[in-house]
């Protein structure tokens, strides 16, 4: 008989720190990137990870861990650094100007449904019947959450959607990528890289956007502060440690947290409005998640 594999308890723990801090960035965002008084969206994505990637570096300096990847493990940091930086959390970053913090948690919260998609086209197999079910059951609950967004006809409100659509599928081409070719480096080395390359990426966008900086407010500096330490020196070193510690399917169970907090806090903290077409979207993309792991 077949022994179930053990799951490491330090990546369990670092996921827990993901399931719970993660959940609380999207209010975080929304607050300092709000129309009133926030920061530049693509500013503050470039101020939070140039703050974190120092960090970082003088964690891994203070630890003597190598600081120097090869070439070939600078194109994985840089690859994926861009693709989960820039294409994942500049995009949701960008869209929470307009778009509810809850809302934009459950439309990426779809992110481990283009894992599966992703993982399948690469390894050359057709999903199952029941993964397919699973994966269709996941969008059409992106469907339901949008309709409202769509039936509106708000063009701003489109583009914000479109935004928060593509973001979960380059963040799960950016950690497969690194899962897939870790590089020999720590943890703090390798979470510093793609927080350093990730904001060089920013800096080019502020730069072909002609993106304006603007005063924000005390909460959007609290908010910035609160991202820095907690969203991605802390959370996303965990994550990092996650997808080495633990399966890619595993790692990716935090979309099962992260909307649930978000859409509790949004409505909390800043009374954000949850409808029919909220529980109902929420209830088949977390079903569709469901069925992707439990396939797995």
């Amino acid at each position: 008989m077949t022994r179930p594999t053990t799951l490491n308890r330090a990546g369990l723990f670092n996921l827990s720190i993901v399931y719970v801090v993660w959940g609380s960035t999207y209010l975080a965002i929304r607050l300092a990137v709000r129309p009133e008084g926030g920061f530049p969206p693509f500013h503050l994505a470039l101020m939070r990870v140039a703050a974190a990637s120092t960090i970082l570096f003088i964690w891994a300096a203070l630890r003597r861990h190598s600081l120097r990847p090869t070439a070939r493990e600078l194109v994985v940091l840089a690859g994926s650094g861009l693709l989960m930086w820039v294409g994942g959390n500049g995009m949701v970053t960008w869209a929470e100007q307009r778009a509810d913090s809850g809302l934009a948690a459950l439309v990426v919260g779809v992110m481990p449904i283009w894992a599966a998609l992703i993982e399948a086209v690469i390894d050359r197999r057709l999903p199952s019947l029941k993964l397919a079910g699973s994966l269709l059951l996941g969008f059409v609950g992106v469907g339901v959450l949008s309709w409202p967004v769509i039936s509106s006809g708000d063009t701003s409100d489109l583009w914000a959607l479109a935004a928060l659509m593509t973001a979960p599928f380059t963040w799960a081409i950016g950690s497969i990528w690194i899962a897939r070719r870790r590089p020999n480096l720590a943890i703090q080395s390798v979470s510093a890289w793609q927080h350093l390359l990730g904001g060089l990426g920013f800096v080019l966008v502020i730069l072909l956007t002609g993106e304006k900086w603007t005063a924000p407010s005390s909460d959007a500096w609290w908010a910035l502060g609160y991202l820095t330490l907690f969203g991605s020196v802390i959370a996303f070193t965990a994550f990092v440690a996650t997808l080495r510690q633990l399966p890619v399917s595993v790692a990716m169970t935090y979309a099962y947290a992260n909307p649930v907090i978000a859409v509790f806090l949004g409505w909390l903290v800043i009374d954000e409005s949850v409808t029919g077409w909220t529980v109902a979207g929420a209830g088949l993309v977390l079903a569709g998640i469901a069925g992707v792991f439990n396939n797995r």
